[in-house]
């Protein structure tokens, strides 16, 4: 019962949901705001990618985890996710193990295009 979102209240939920969204936000603009310090580039990629992966992560707190795992890897999501989760870790791995500022920089725009997708996948006719 841990993994579902029915043990906790509807306000509880809806709380930490909220919680989630706002430091997802709040990671990936500070990411961008460090983006302009020296070597900044490692700090934005890393925050950006946090910001997105609590953004996603918040969605856990009203469908439940277990729940909001099937609907990701539903047919017609699937490549969107895969695509997401794809640029997720590019992103890292190019800031981390290539130190490549620029693709690293590229990933970060081809996350948040993923993840407009992935989110446009929710919503009937919008893709």
């Amino acid at each position: 019962k841990v993994l579902d979102a029915s043990t906790l209240s509807f306000g509880t939920r809806l709380r930490w949901f909220t919680i989630c969204f706002v430091a997802g936000i709040v990671c990936s603009i500070l990411g961008t705001a460090l983006l302009w310090l020296p070597k900044g580039i490692k700090l934005f990629a890393v925050f950006y990618t946090l910001g997105n992966i609590a953004a996603l992560a918040s969605t856990c707190f009203l469908m439940g985890p277990l729940k909001q795992l099937k609907a990701m890897f539903e047919p017609k999501r699937l490549i969107a996710t895969v695509v997401m989760l794809l640029f997720l870790v590019l992103t890292l791995c190019a800031v981390f193990w290539w130190n490549k500022k620029g693709l690293a920089v590229l990933f970060c725009i081809l996350q948040f295009l993923a993840m407009t997708w992935y989110s446009l996948s929710y919503i009937p006719f919008a893709r």
